[in-house]
Order: structure tokens, then C-alpha cells, then sequence
């Protein structure tokens, strides 16, 4: 095995490269739907052995540790490497997208295959070059590694917009029992505390040097730590009892309709027809469709069309309701809004929304998605891109404006929601402290018939539930393929529909629970826990 260590870590060239994607590969078999969450150490114990190799040639060349450009470039190297091949293995899924219409967009699909996880990487490899820069032959170098990496994610999940998927953390809180952990310092603090548990093992292959006595204390208290979690977790899910609320009957509508040409305008009653005849479907002897239901959901973007302008699909949808039900869907919405060039002058404006129907098939209120996905719902440097012939997936003029704000959705029979749209449920801390209280549910519609059978729709559906641990808040999720659920405030799912099958969810709503630390303060939570750990770190460099 020391033969092997040594090996990786006198690596150079292609090969020290070919061994940081590799590890960076199988670390992503960490994440959902394997959730093989050991595995995650193999590319962080690799980039210890790396930066163990690539520090080791400068120590030969000055008698102090280099700072300079050749040091913190082979850091960045390996850092970036690494990356690369946790993002290619972990987002490979994205390809599914440029196939949906393979005729415009085929071309495109190594960007998001190949380019995309390259990017990303970059961010990794600032990670490594800022743990580089305190690198040291002690076992605290753990540490440097842990603060590095986990600031340079929470600086991918923030920057330009942020794309926080997937992040480090996401291989405990994949776990139900170890995710537990995200009640008391949320995603980030997950992603340090993941760094610093399973990079820890990479010590144990330290040797002495000059007589020195062997310190694996960084290791001992990873393995402290691993084991405090999983007992919280363990508890927490054991005296966790929720009761549901009363007078409340959900159903959710998974349609399972693909991403074709058979979702077009033209039509609009097949598809409408559809999802009114699945939604009254007796599930059972004891259900009788929709007499029953008092909430009713359907997925994001469910209308190739613009439900709030047209008054033939209020009427049907009015009808099939009639008095007893509301129904919470996603839609596409549209507004004129006042020019930015001459005064007076307007135009139109789309929005991804969420809108709630009264039984009549009056539309009460709506709300609208404020985090889009770039290249699929606007085109970042539009101007130029455009000239370039590139333009966005969704066959909408302009692409869809964001929202001005997130706010909280009121829905009459349920507790106050919380709406997230599609992939604003994988950012962590959305949810406002000071509106917190109000919130009596999170409410996830979501559209990952793009991506097909793939594990795509699963990491949605892991970072989506780990967004009620964080925040003590029930679930409902409709999604338009697969995975809808219904999910508790401690994260377990308690009805699912499988992912590419067309069906309705039946079930009440879970409880919510009193505010975790982390809801209270989602963002100074997990900086004591970042600070507590730079303080230690600090510590133990001035001893030595």
C-alpha cells in the first residue's frame, strides 16, 4: 500500500493528471442515486498525496516551502483535475438535454458535458492553491485542505448566480442519517466537516521523519466527528415524531410528458385533457378521484402554453375542480412591463411561475422563479452569444425574466409555502429567517423530463430534501418524470412516485417542526463552525 501511496505522489506530467481525474471519478460515486458516501475520500486522500508530492519537490529546491508560481500551478493542476473528473462523473447527465432537440442543439453538447465540469473545476482548483499556500509536513495539513476546498465551493454555489450542485457536502448529506447534520450548519458546514472526515485517512501513511514521533490527531478527531454525527442523526430520527395536518388531502400529478414535439401549442387540449383525466384517476377502492383531494399539484411549465391568458383552459380546469379543490401548478406567465429605452413605451415579459386556481378556475396568486438556469431559461452576454447563433432551450422570445424576489406563497386550506422552482431548491439559506415562522411548507415543482432515466433527477431530489433538514419544513414536490414525494421535516420521504412513470401521489401533509439552529441562522451557523476550525488551524501552526 506505501508502494502505491508513493507512487501517486511522485507522479508528474500526464500521469499525476490521469490519477486526479480518476479519483475525481470515483469520488462522484458518492453523490445520489449511489450513494456510496466513503468513496468520497478517494479523491480528496489522492489530492493529499498530490500536494504531499508536488510540496516535496520544492522543499528539495529551497530549504524553506516554495510559494512561488511552479508550486501553486502544479497545485491548481492537481486541484483542477480532480475536479474535472468529479464534474464530467457526477453531471455527465446534462448531455440528455442537448438530445431533446438534437437538431438544433447536438452540436453543442460537449459544452455541457465536457465544458461545464471544466469551469466548475476551476473552482477546485483555487481549493488546492489556497491550501497549497499553507501547506506543511504535519498532519494539519488536513485542515489547510479542509478550509481551502470547502470555501472555494461555497464560492461556486455564490458566484455569478452560484450552481452549488452537487457540492462536497451532498456525500453526507445524501445520507439520511448523517444528513441530519444540516439542521445545525447547513450545506456549507456539511462540505468543511465532509473535507475534513474524509481526507483525514490520508495521514495514516505519514512516516517519520528525523525521529519524529507520528501525530494522527487530525485523524482521531475525524473519526470523533464521523461518529457524533451519526449518533445526532440517529437520534434525531428516532425521537423525531410528526403528526400531519388535519382537514388537508394532497395529490400530486406526475404527467411523465416528454420533452418532444408532442408538447407544442397546437396541442394544448390533448395535453390538458391529459393531465385533468390522470388527476381524477382512482387510485384505489377507497379514493374516488378528486371528491376527496383538497390541494391539488401539478409540475413546473405544465402548459406549452399561457394558462392566465387563456380563458378556455381556466374554464375546463374551473370545471373539473369545481368548488372543493385548489390547484398549485407551474406555468409560464406574462406581463407587460415598461420599456428600458423611451418612457411609456412597454413590452413583454415572460415568467417561470408557480400560480395558485381556485376552484372556479380563478388564478389567486402566483409567484415567480427569481434563480434561472443559464443557457436553459435566458442566455448570458445575450447580444454576443446571439450573434453566434447560440440561443436558450426553452422556445420562449427573450428567455424568461427572474422574479424580483423570493417570497412566501399563501395557498388557501395549507400552511403559508415557501416556493422553489426547479433548481432553486438546491441552494441552501434561500428561505429568509425573518419570514421563517410564517412558512409552514416547502413547495418544489420541477421539470427533469430534460434529462430522461438518468441520475439527474435523483441528485435533485437528494438536495431538494435536504433543504427541509435544514430548515425543519415539510416537502411537496411534483415534478413533470419523476421523483415526486412527499418528504418530512426530517428529510424522509414519506410517499415517492418512481422516476419515468406517469401516476398521482396521494398522501397528507406532514407537520412542520421548530426552527433548526441552521433556519435561524443560515449563514452565521456554518461560519462559527468555519471560524471555530480556522482558529484551531492557527493555533496549531503557531505551536509548531
Amino acid at each position: 500500500m506505501i508502494f502505491w501511496i508513493h507512487s501517486i505522489m511522485l507522479s508528474y506530467g500526464w500521469k499525476r493528471r490521469a490519477i486526479a481525474f480518476a479519483s475525481g471519478c470515483i469520488g462522484a460515486l458518492a453523490l445520489s442515486p449511489l450513494n456510496v458516501f466513503p468513496l468520497i475520500a478517494v479523491p480528496l486522500c489522492v489530492g493529499v498525496w498530490l500536494l504531499d508530492g508536488a510540496d516535496s519537490v520544492s522543499l528539495k529546491k529551497n530549504s524553506r516551502r516554495a510559494t512561488g508560481w511552479p508550486s501553486i500551478r502544479a497545485a491548481l493542476g492537481i486541484g483542477w483535475w480532480i475536479g474535472f473528473g468529479y464534474f464530467v462523473a457526477g453531471l455527465w447527465w446534462l448531455g440528455a438535454a442537448f438530445l431533446v432537440e438534437a437538431d438544433q442543439f447536438a452540436w453543442a453538447l460537449p459544452l455541457g458535458v465536457a465544458g461545464l465540469p471544466a469551469v466548475l473545476a476551476c473552482f477546485t482548483a483555487l481549493g488546492f492553491a489556497a491550501a497549497h499556500l499553507c501547506w506543511s509536513p504535519s498532519s494539519m495539513r488536513i485542515v489547510a485542505l479542509s478550509l481551502g476546498l470547502a470555501s472555494s465551493e461555497w464560492l461556486r454555489g455564490t458566484l455569478f448566480s452560484g450552481f452549488p450542485w452537487n457540492d462536497i457536502g451532498m456525500a453526507l448529506g445524501g445520507n439520511l442519517v448523517l444528513g441530519q447534520g444540516a439542521s445545525l450548519v447547513g450545506l456549507h458546514g456539511l462540505t468543511l466537516l465532509s473535507i475534513m472526515i474524509f481526507a483525514s485517512p490520508a495521514i495514516l501513511a505519514d512516516q517519520r521523519r528525523n525521529g519524529e514521533r507520528l501525530r494522527h490527531k487530525p485523524f482521531w478527531f475525524a473519526i470523533f466527528v464521523f461518529g457524533g454525527l451519526a449518533a445526532f442523526g440517529a437520534l434525531r430520527l428516532s425521537t423525531g415524531t410528526v403528526g400531519n395536518v388535519e382537514g388537508v388531502h394532497i395529490r400530486i400529478m406526475q404527467p411523465n410528458v416528454p420533452q418532444d414535439a408532442k408538447f407544442r401549442p397546437e396541442n394544448k387540449e390533448a395535453i390538458l385533457r391529459h393531465y385533468l383525466e390522470l388527476s381524477d384517476r382512482a387510485t384505489s377502492p377507497g379514493t374516488a378521484g378528486l371528491t376527496d383531494v383538497t390541494h391539488l399539484i401539478w409540475p413546473e411549465s405544465a402548459f406549452p402554453f399561457i394558462l392566465s391568458r387563456d380563458a378556455w383552459a381556466l374554464s375546463q380546469i374551473g370545471e373539473a375542480l369545481k368548488s372543493r379543490t385548489v390547484l398549485v401548478t407551474g406555468a409560464a406567465r406574462m406581463e407587460a412591463i415598461e420599456g428600458d429605452q423611451l418612457p411609456g413605451e412597454s413590452r413583454v415579459a415572460y415568467f417561470n411561475a408557480i400560480q395558485v386556481i381556485s376552484g372556479g378556475g380563478m388564478i389567486l396568486d402566483s409567484y415567480d422563479k427569481v434563480h434561472l438556469v443559464p443557457f436553459g431559461e435566458y442566455l448570458p452576454l445575450s447580444d454576443w452569444l446571439e450573434s453566434l447563433g447560440v440561443r436558450h432551450f426553452v422556445h420562449i422570445p427573450g428567455g424568461f425574466q427572474a422574479g424580483s424576489m423570493q417570497k412566501l406563497l399563501p395557498i388557501p386550506g395549507l400552511p403559508t409555502a415557501f416556493p422553489l422552482i426547479c433548481y432553486e431548491a438546491i441552494f441552501p439559506g434561500l428561505l429568509d429567517p425573518s419570514i421563517r415562522d410564517e412558512a409552514g411548507l416547502l413547495l418544489n415543482v420541477t421539470n427533469d423530463g430534460w434529462f430522461g432515466l438518468t441520475a439527474g433527477p435523483h441528485q435533485h431530489l437528494a438536495q431538494a430534501r435536504l433543504r427541509t433538514i435544514e430548515e425543519g419544513l415539510p416537502l411537496l414536490r411534483a415534478a413533470n418524470t419523476g421523483i415526486s414525494a412527499i418528504i418530512d421535516p426530517y428529510g424522509r420521504v414519506i410517499t415517492s412516485l418512481p422516476l419515468g412513470i406517469e401516476g398521482v401521489l396521494d398522501g397528507a401533509l406532514p407537520r412542520k417542526i421548530e426552527p433548526t439552529l441552521y433556519s435561524r441562522a443560515p449563514l452565521g451557523a456554518p461560519l462559527i463552525l468555519y471560524g471555530m476550525v480556522l482558529l484551531v488551524f492557527l493555533f496549531s501552526r503557531r505551536r509548531n
